[in-house]
């Protein structure tokens, strides 16, 4: 599952283009009518990528350090995109 996981991510993320994001429960949901429990393991792929240089975490307008204490919504964004 988690090959598909990260899979699902990067593919909306990538979709959405140069403003657009996702995320971590719109991958799990594309995955699983039962998402909930995805969810930790999808924000877990989202900091793997993003310490990657894949993508960049958002919450706000603020960009998220993949290792930093966070908590609360976040966004999943292309690694080249100002945006957000």
């Amino acid at each position: 599952m988690p090959d598909r996981l990260r899979a699902a991510i990067l593919a909306l993320v990538f979709a959405r283009g140069e403003g657009g994001s996702c995320c971590p429960s719109d991958a799990a949901r594309a995955l699983a009518d039962e998402w909930r429990p995805l969810l930790p393991r999808a924000r877990e792929l989202a900091r793997e990528l993003a310490r990657a240089g894949e993508v960049r975490l958002t919450q706000g307008n603020r960009s998220l350090d993949p290792d930093g204490e966070w908590a609360g919504p976040i966004r999943i964004r292309p690694a080249g995109d100002a945006h957000g």
